[in-house]
């Protein structure tokens, strides 16, 4: 199982270089054989302070397949918290090392994104360097909004069937492009880069060894850059110390003098597999625990953690959390936290893995849930007014979005006034929002309209990052949605909901 840490809500892999070129082959050998595809991402501390902001690229990089440490505050930080990182995984060292392996093992690249003409150099380099490297295309699209780029590049890359993309739009934007697409991409490995190809090309300097060994590389890159990066480093040291700063204290508050091996029981309750996780949880003592988990999902993907009496998580229990999370998710099945305890409850709220894990009041509930899960979905459609309503699914993200859409494009062939109810969803990808303008066209196009309601927290928060507030009709609740006027202004549509003025 992979060795990660949790920091401010930020899985991180616990892993060397040479154990990351593995696991990346591993990835190659698994997508030939099942399709399967990988997102990597390289964390540092400028990621995780965009995480705090933003709910879609928080998710993205916790079912992110590897998220290596891209810079010394995390490393730092994981030695504060008592579970050290091995070291760093940098973009601008896993690329070339990347590239490397490539040609010795007969793997093509692409180069995808960074300004005009860098792209290409970076790749003779890297050519000139690995001989018998493979690179399979080079495109530099022009620099358009997320949701405007055009979707040849999908297309473009598809055909050239790589075994490896580097994508180089920066973050989070590179991290979204590769979410949103990487069903129809059939890419094995997609691995966002940021400004890697400006280093490899030498338009941006790397720092001088000594300075990379100590961890200084910030400094280095705000002395060259000074009027650019100054207020960016700035407020990434400063959030990323107060957050930090907490969840310190919540997990030193009751850090132990020795370690303590925790209790913990499996029960299997129908296709549900109950891990009961009593006391400690840590790096120290928490063998036993995975164990258990394994051999529960080799029987179920279906699990519930009890954690009423779970005293305390280390980052690296909060990490293996998430991983099963994710591996239970790959196996169709799914994990939910029951009965969980007050500090622990607190402690998932600080890092924001509670809007992560689906959590219940007790196993019944947890049980009920999973059961829920594996009966097929039926379209939730109501008729209120002259208006039809459509829930939409919890998750709204690439695997979920196209069915949405079939169901409300035959809705809208009866009656193009649609109401999307998003009261019960929790989260939504780029992909969910690019398929929200995709039906309030084809509402307009059948005379009617689109009407989105009950979107709150970071549903609400990821509409209006990128302002869709000012282009979708938002409000509140279903009731308002469905009985103001048949054509409202955007105006009247702002003042139904409560909170669309927030963005404007």
């Amino acid at each position: 199982m992979r060795k990660v840490l949790i920091l401010l809500g930020v899985p991180v892999d616990d892993l060397t270089m040479p154990e990351a070129l593995d696991r990346i082959e591993s990835f190659i050998a698994t997508s030939r054989a099942t399709g399967k595809t990988h997102q990597i991402a390289t964390v540092n501390a400028d990621f995780v302070v965009n995480s705090l902001r933003d709910p879609e690229l928080r998710r993205i990089l916790q079912e992110s397949d590897m998220a290596t440490a891209d810079g010394m505050p995390l490393v730092w930080g994981s030695r504060l918290l008592g579970v050290s990182l091995e070291g760093r995984v940098t973009g601008a060292d896993l690329v070339p090392a990347l590239c490397e392996r490539a040609a010795q093992r007969g793997l093509s690249v692409y180069f995808l994104g960074a300004r005009p003409g860098v792209a290409a150099r970076a790749a003779e380099i890297l050519c000139e360097r690995y001989p018998g490297l493979r690179v399979a295309g080079i495109h530099s699209p022009a620099n358009r909004p997320l949701l405007e780029m055009d979707p040849e590049i999908i297309d473009q890359v598809r055909e050239a069937k790589p075994d490896i993309l580097f994508v180089a739009f920066g973050n989070p934007k590179q991290e979204k492009w590769i979410s949103m697409h990487a069903r129809a991409l059939k890419v094995p490995v997609s691995v966002g880069i940021g400004g890697t190809l400006d280093m490899i090309v030498g338009v941006t300097r790397r720092a001088p060894l000594w300075m990379q060994r100590f961890g200084l590389e910030w400094a280095y890159r705000l002395l060259q850059e000074p009027q650019r990066l100054w207020k960016r480093y700035a407020l990434d040291m400063v959030y990323f110390s107060y957050f930090y700063f907490w969840q310190l204290l919540a997990m030193r508050r009751t850090t132990p003098k020795m370690s303590i091996l925790p209790a913990s029981d499996t029960v299997l309750v129908g296709n549900t597999a109950v891990i009961s996780v009593k006391g400690r949880l840590d790096r120290g003592n928490q063998a036993i625990f995975i164990q258990q988990a394994e051999q529960a999902l080799a029987t179920t993907p279906w699990l519930v953690l009890n954690l009423a009496q779970t005293e305390f998580l280390d980052s690296s229990a909060l990490g293996t959390f998430v991983t099963l999370s994710n591996r239970a998710r790959s196996y169709g099945g799914g994990l939910i936290l029951a009965d969980v305890s007050a500090p622990i409850m607190q402690l998932l709220s600080l890092v924001k893995l509670d809007r992560f894990f689906e959590i219940q009041s007790n196993i019944e509930g947890a049980i009920q849930s999973h059961h829920e899960s594996t009966v097929a979905p039926i379209e939730k459609v109501q008729v209120q007014s002259d208006w039809q309503v459509l829930a939409s699914p919890r998750m709204l993200d690439a695997s979920t979005t196209p069915g949405m859409i079939d169901a409300a494009r035959k809705l809208l062939e009866s009656n193009p006034r649609l109401v999307l109810d998003l009261s019960q969803t929790s989260f939504i990808a780029s992909a969910g929002l690019a398929g929200m303008i995709q039906l309030n066209k084809i509402a307009q196009e059948h005379g009617g309209a689109l009407r989105v309601a009950g979107a709150t927290g970071d549903t609400l928060r990821t509409i209006q990052l990128v302002k869709l507030d000012l282009v979708l009709a938002i409000f509140s609740d279903l009731s308002t949605a469905t009985s103001a006027p048949a054509k409202p202004t955007m105006a009247m549509a702002s003042s139904s909901n409560p909170h669309a003025s927030v963005s404007k």
